[in-house]
């Protein structure tokens, strides 16, 4: 299970994220969010956590969503894959919209 980590502040790091996790289940891999594309490195302020178990996961939401960690609210909620339908078409880019690339749920 995917889950999206936000509210992040600038100085947590992976580590410190596996281990609040972890107290929930087996936690296969964490991700911190930074500014590589751009060259600054710096931390972006959310993350991903992906969990073995989608049971563990969702314990682990329920019990972290709002908890404090290092004076911020963190915000937890199930990661959405993104969707392969692409977004606004090529055509609607003239007239001042972007490309962006869409979110759906997808049935478990």
């Amino acid at each position: 299970m995917n889950i999206y980590v936000g509210n992040l502040a600038l100085a947590v790091t992976e580590a410190e994220l596996r281990q609040e996790f972890s107290a929930f289940g087996e936690v296969t891999t964490v991700s911190i969010m930074n500014d590589k594309y751009i060259g600054s490195g710096q931390p972006r302020g959310y993350g991903f956590v992906e969990m073995y178990s989608k049971l563990e996961g969702q314990a682990a939401i329920s019990a972290l969503n709002g908890k404090m960690l290092k004076d911020q609210v963190l915000t937890i909620v199930e990661a959405l894959p993104l969707s392969g339908r692409g977004g606004v078409p090529h055509s609607s880019r003239r007239h001042g919209q972007f490309n962006r690339r869409t979110r759906d749920r997808i049935a478990s």
